[in-house]
């Protein structure tokens, strides 16, 4: 493999989601963004809800986007590997699906505020984070 290029591989309980060459990852740890190239320092760390950008070495105005609700990054050597809860690449996003579960979670949100329910505000904070995610990442089609 070239000095320039590392595999990204993400996977979650559902399977490989994603086995790719790439030559620049963006994602947004726990402790805020992280760019990671080829051949970086090893690295552990929790991922947040958010998007991961992948910069293709075959096309360099081609980009991945791939909707990650957390997990855990670790980057080895050239090869960078993601275990997630979920995750979906942008071309298999359901987007009625997304705008049905950030209509839910805003629902529940709204109603575990006026019953002032910690644990329910904080579930339904947390789903309604990733249906915005999803739909973000849905609009980089």
């Amino acid at each position: 493999m070239s000095e320039n290029v590392m595999t990204l591989q993400v996977i979650t309980p559902a399977g490989m989601i994603y086995d790719h060459h790439a030559n620049y990852i963006t994602a947004r740890t726990t402790n805020g963004e992280i760019g990671i190239l080829p051949n970086m320092i090893s690295t552990i760390a929790g991922l947040e809800i958010d998007e991961l950008k992948v910069r293709r070495p075959d096309d360099e105005t081609h980009v991945d986007y791939i909707a990650v609700n957390g997990g855990i990054i670790e980057i080895k050597d050239s090869l960078v590997t993601i275990v997630a809860d979920s995750a979906e690449r942008n071309r298999d996003i359901d987007v009625s699906r997304a705008e049905r579960a950030k209509i839910r979670a805003e629902k529940a949100l709204e109603v575990a505020k006026a019953e002032k329910k910690s644990d329910e505000i904080n579930r339904a904070e947390v789903a309604l984070h990733r249906a915005l995610n999803r739909l973000n990442v849905s609009s980089h089609r």
